[in-house]
């Protein structure tokens, strides 16, 4: 029996889609960054990368169930990395309308994906921005010291765009002094914070841009490096080093709203 060309091109697609069908699945795989363990934490991440590249999940519901500033309330949104995940805001500020919405690993491309979620429509009077670590270390992609900046001017404009003031932190020292924190001190160069804080200072010298600049850097370092008593990590705060951060953030916040 003779099929027609029709036919014949119909069985060749069933069979080539067959035979896709059987392979077996192909697991993603990413360019090393050099790091083991960064290149560990972006394989863990693909399919966040991929569904929901800025976690607007995480917050989603906590969101809705958040009412409305009381009139009179200072609402103040803290919007960060794991550094502002894991402040538990309710111990250091009492009593104070402030909400924590950090996610750890973030960089600042995921912020801006989730700002109007996780910030405006929250409606604060404030928001304190500490952001750029993880940037650095590259765990969405490799970023160029520009792009970074790019997204620190897109996240103050947006908050301009809707009546919110902004705090810029400054990015916090690292240190090398255990061995658990040799590799997130290798993956962000002392050089490149300086260079980030100089550029959100001037930024928020600019009289226009409205912006008030936190300088957390400065209270935390101790010749270049992060104070070894105060993350046992290198990287994250511990209590020691949220209780200098909490009076700064304080007085930040106090000089933003009036």
């Amino acid at each position: 029996m003779k099929l027609s060309r029709c036919c014949l091109f119909s069985l060749t697609v069933l069979l080539a889609v067959s035979a896709l069908a059987q392979q077996p699945a192909q697991i993603p795989t990413i360019p090393t960054s050099g790091f083991p363990g960064l290149d560990q934490y972006r394989v863990s991440r693909i399919a966040m990368f991929t569904d929901d590249f800025g976690e607007l999940a995480r917050y989603r519901e906590a969101n809705a169930a958040l009412q409305p500033p009381k009139p009179g309330e200072n609402r103040v949104v803290f919007i960060g990395d794991s550094i502002t995940d894991l402040w538990h805001l309710d111990q250091y500020f009492p009593g104070k309308p402030y909400v924590n919405r950090g996610i750890g690993g973030q960089t600042t491309p995921q912020m801006l994906v989730r700002f109007r979620q996780d910030v405006i429509n929250l409606q604060p009077k404030v928001v304190v921005i500490l952001a750029g670590t993880n940037d650095l270390a590259g765990n969405t992609g490799p970023m160029r010291i520009e792009d970074i900046e790019a997204d620190y001017a897109s996240l103050a404009d947006l908050a301009r765009a809707n009546n919110i003031k902004v705090i810029y932190s400054s990015v916090l020292p690292i240190h090398n002094y255990t061995d658990k924190s040799k590799e997130f001190f290798a993956q962000r160069s002392p050089e490149k914070i300086l260079l980030l804080n100089k550029w959100l200072k001037s930024y928020c010298a600019i009289a226009t841009n409205g912006c008030t600049y936190l300088d957390y850097f400065s209270a935390l370092v101790d010749e270049g490096l992060m104070k070894k008593d105060l993350a046992d990590d290198g990287l994250h705060p511990n209590a020691a080093g949220y209780k200098i951060m909490a009076p700064m953030a304080e007085a930040a916040i106090e000089k933003t709203l009036r």
